[in-house]
């Protein structure tokens, strides 16, 4: 797509951000029910900083894990501008959200959103800027209705932006959440969008603001859903296992993961989403027709939920 060259409006993105990373975590308080986020603040020396919150050792979240950052440079780091090397040596700004929730009951799915801006400049030049983000989940048992209700979310997102969004987001978020070499999905996705610009500032901003608030309402009912589900030592141990594909993917391949260590941000923010406790077996595979094969089966296979 070709990119819109305009001034937007970085206060009013940062005025939103702020606003959601205090909606989302009031609302997981609410429903964890006994712990509170920790919040740092923190500035980089090369330029901004951010707010990072963290909920550990609840009664419903594990750990969760909420961070806003701003921050800028005189050069955007190599993940930025591999895929767009005419804005190599730019400066830039970059704002964003991204949040991970690693719940305690392994019947509550593992969910990530994230909604971001970048802006980049040349003297002499307009500037160049684009939003993206999405949000994703990641079941460790899988339920159909939580996957049609997640989908349905996603797709109300969606659709008073662009008829084809849906289709072109969820697309984009199965392609993206992908392990390559364990050739299979991170979870059953959702959306992802990147170097978006369509039709003028407020028009990707809106729609970046509709993603961001649709996350609470896809995600609070399927935890409300499942948190009291029971479960034992077999459950809680696949739940483990399975984190460590998450590890695998925002280490290996995730773009926001590598642009934070990249750009100097704070190695305790970006490394949030990863979970407090993590298993890895040597070639190891569920036994046919179990619970923990159903996932593989059905739910790690590319789906039309809607």
């Amino acid at each position: 797509m070709g990119l819109v060259k305009t001034a937007p409006d970085i206060s009013a993105v940062k005025t939103y951000l702020l606003g959601l990373q205090g909606r989302i975590c009031t609302a997981l308080e609410q429903e964890d029910g006994r712990e509170k986020f920790r919040e740092d603040a923190w500035d980089r020396p090369e330029g901004g900083g951010g707010k990072s919150r963290v909920l550990a050792e609840g009664d419903v979240f594990e750990q969760a894990g909420v961070n806003f950052s701003h921050v800028h440079g005189k050069s955007l780091p190599p993940s930025a501008s591999a895929h767009r090397p005419e804005l190599a040596g730019c400066s830039f700004q970059a704002l964003g959200v991204s949040l991970v929730i690693h719940p305690r009951n392994p019947y509550v799915p593992t969910s990530h959103c994230n909604v971001r801006f970048f802006i980049a400049e040349k003297p002499g030049a307009e500037p160049v800027w684009w939003f993206g983000g999405g949000f994703d989940l990641t079941p460790y048992y899988g339920f159909e209705e939580d996957a049609v209700h997640w989908h349905r979310t996603a797709k109300a997102a969606c659709d008073p932006f662009g008829a084809d969004y849906y289709a072109r987001f969820k697309k984009w978020c199965d392609e993206y959440f992908f392990i390559k070499h364990r050739n299979e999905p991170r979870g059953i996705g959702g959306l992802f969008f990147d170097d978006l610009n369509e039709n003028g500032f407020d028009h990707s901003f809106g729609f970046m603001q509709s993603v961001g608030d649709h996350y609470l309402p896809a995600y609070l009912p399927i935890v409300q859903k499942r948190k009291a589900t029971p479960y034992g030592e077999r459950e809680r141990d696949f739940q483990l296992y399975r984190r460590g594909r998450y590890v695998e993917f925002n280490l290996v391949y995730d773009r926001g993961t590598l642009f934070g260590l990249q750009s100097g941000g704070r190695a305790e923010s970006i490394l949030m989403s990863l979970p407090p406790l993590v298993k890895w077996r040597y070639h190891w595979t569920p036994a046919a027709g179990t619970p923990e094969a159903k996932l593989y089966d059905v739910f790690l296979k590319p789906h039309d939920w809607i």
